[in-house]
């Protein structure tokens, strides 16, 4: 029966949402049951995506990356795929009415990277940062409201913006990897080898004027996804602050993390939070 091979779909991308993600994971936790298998749904599939150009060195990525868009549409169309997490994730598609736009942008982002290492004017660093994050936000933003397309268009902007936050954090956070291991440069007129520091609070401003727009969007979300979204914008709040006080030097020569127990304590504190309706 089909149902048993989507069960084990579904149970496959909550998998690769908990081996690759600790702070994604807790926060999807705290999803409401009946919106959080879709979002692990959703990160399956651009996580493996994004494996594909960021981890598998020793293959023809072009060719993986090639051969996983194909079957995703096959996916698409035919509602099914002997691949469970492009299963699952075309299941969600469905479900929501996901955009065929918002995923193929993705995948052309990732695309990208198997060429591009430098972006050069802001117009490049934008679109590579709404195919890469925002449309991510979007995808899930699609689960939060439950395809409700007048929620969605209240929100969508809010939901790039937190999507563009946290990309730059990573972006920040990943400045010594992807230098050195992957050969990228994300931020554009900023020389990364010597990051200084009146570079850095410029990054840093950027990133909070997008937290910034972000959270007004978190306080309009449905409280089946409050509280799981609000926790991920506090560790990336967190992250950011720590960015922000370590000296530019520090952040090129390594990376910056929130450990696990801090995580655990922003997570009660966002709990209290959201259940004492002060967000």
């Amino acid at each position: 029966m089909k149902s048993i091979f989507d069960t084990v779909s579904r149970d496959c991308s909550k998998a690769v949402t908990n081996s690759y993600s600790t702070s994604f994971s807790l926060a999807s936790k705290l999803l409401a049951p009946s919106i959080r298998q879709d979002v692990y749904n959703v990160y399956g599939f651009v996580r493996f995506a994004d494996e594909i150009v960021d981890s598998f060195h020793n293959y023809d990525k072009e060719t993986l990356l090639n051969d996983f868009e194909e079957d995703l549409k096959k996916a698409v169309r035919d509602k099914i795929s002997l691949n469970p997490i492009l299963n699952s994730f075309q299941e969600t598609v469905h479900k929501f009415n996901i955009e065929e736009e918002f995923y193929m942008s993705f995948l052309r982002s990732m695309r990208l990277d198997l060429y591009k290492s430098k972006y050069l004017t802001k117009e490049e660093y934008e679109d590579y940062i709404y195919g890469s994050a925002d449309v991510v936000g979007l995808m899930c933003l699609k689960v939060f409201v439950q395809g409700n397309q007048q929620k969605f268009d209240d929100l969508k902007e809010d939901a790039m913006k937190l999507g563009s936050a946290f990309q730059k954090v990573n972006f920040l956070r990943d400045l010594k990897a992807d230098l050195e291991d992957l050969n990228r440069s994300y931020f554009p007129n900023t020389n990364l080898q010597k990051l200084d520091e009146n570079s850095k609070k410029r990054i840093i401003e950027e990133i909070e004027l997008d937290f910034k727009a972000g959270l007004k969007g978190i306080q309009r979300l449905p409280v089946e996804a409050k509280l799981g979204v609000y926790t991920a914008y506090v560790y990336y709040l967190r992250l950011l602050h720590k960015l922000k006080k370590t000296p530019s030097l520090e952040i090129r020569n390594k990376r910056i993390r929130v450990p696990n127990y801090e995580k655990a304590g922003l997570m009660a504190k966002s709990y209290v939070t959201c259940r004492l309706n002060l967000l």
